[in-house]
Parts: structure tokens; sequence; C-alpha cells
């Protein structure tokens, strides 16, 4: 990894971090534990910029540095990996493929999928062992809130990815931090009025879950 990408690397986890900071709030009345924050959009950015390695990486730093600000267990850490690299590695090894505006959206989509599937999994597994609590009824919790609280985090993440992604790269571009290769598409305004649309959707269904709207 050459000094260039090591350092804008490191000012993506900075801001991933910062965003973890500042926004975290639930999403899904039943399950209201689950709190979203928006640390994934920026390691799925690097993913896209740099490939799938890039996001694992980024990943295991976030994951790991949370828990000292945070609190925590090794538990949090391999869970927040989990969710992050099922959407984010699986959206940048897509779109490494098919570096396209179709190979964006489709990777993004195969990312809310993989994320929302694998959680399903892990938290029927790993959830009664860290919550000490009988696994009949973390599946009685599935459907009505690990299932929505993740298909709208996941969506609301990869709208914000189609919304934000060129601004970003072209600013690591033109600030020296990116190579321009990284960001050589122009940028598409159905793109961003698509992210858009998928973010506001899912904020507005969130909204609505929790009766503020």
């Amino acid at each position: 990894m050459s000094t260039k990408k090591m350092t804008t690397v490191g000012v993506l986890c900075a801001m991933a971090l910062a965003l973890n900071l500042v926004i975290r709030f639930p999403m899904i009345p039943t399950v209201s534990f689950l709190n979203y924050d928006p640390k994934d959009v920026v390691i799925v950015i690097g993913g896209l910029m740099y490939g799938p390695m890039t996001s694992l990486i980024m990943s295991a730093v976030c994951s790991g540095l949370e828990i000292f600000y945070r609190g925590g267990t090794p538990l949090d850490v391999v869970m927040n990996m989990i969710s992050t690299c099922a959407f984010a590695c699986t959206a940048a090894w897509i779109y490494k493929h098919n570096r396209t505006k179709n190979g964006a959206v489709f990777g993004l989509a195969a990312g809310v999928i993989a994320s929302t599937a694998s959680m399903l999994l892990w938290n029927y597994i790993i959830t009664p062992i860290y919550f000490q609590i009988p696994r009949e009824t973390v599946a009685m919790m599935l459907l009505p809130g690990y299932l929505p609280f993740n298909l709208l985090k996941s969506s609301l993440n990869a709208g914000l990815v189609l919304f934000l992604y060129k601004p970003v790269a072209t600013i690591l571009r033109r600030s020296s931090l990116a190579e321009k290769k990284v960001s050589e598409e122009k940028r598409s305004r159905g793109m961003v009025l698509l992210g858009f649309f998928i973010a506001l959707t899912a904020i507005c269904v969130t909204l609505a879950l929790q009766g503020w709207i």
C-alpha cells in the first residue's frame, strides 16, 4: 500500500469514526437497543475507490477503535465487522469488476441483501450468547426487529453512498490524497437523484416507525 493510499485510508477512517461519534439513533422500536450510525457510508466509499480489501481494513480499524470510546467486547467487534464487511466488501468487489454506474448500483443492492441476510443469521447465533437470553426469544425478534433494522440501515447507507461518492472522491483527488484514476467517471445526476430518493425513503420509514411523522 502506497503512502498516499495509506494517508487517504487513514483520513477516511477518521471520518467514519467522527460520524460514529456524532450521529447515532435507533431506527426500529422493537429493537431500540440497535442504533444506526453512518460510518459504513465512508467505509463503502473507501472500498469503491480502492477495492474490497480496503473496506475490510477500514472495518477492522473502526470496529476495534470504537470499543475504546463506546465500550464493548470482542463480540461487538465481530458483529460490527460482519455487518460492515457483508455490505461494503460485497459492493466493492462487484464494483471492482464492473466499474460502471450499473455496477455501483448492483453492488450496493447486493450489499444490502448480503448484510441483511448475514445479520439475521449471526444475530440468531451470537445475540443469545451476548445477552444471555434464550435463542427462542431472539428468533421471535428476527422478522419484526432485526430484519427491518438491517434492511433500513443498509438501504439508507446505499442511498447515501450513491449521493456522496463522487463529491467525496473528487475532494480527495483535488487535495492530492487520491489518484485521479479512482474517480474518473462523470457524476451522474440520475445516480444522485436515485441515492437521494433511497436515502429519503429510508429516513421517512424510520420516522414513521418512530411515530415522528
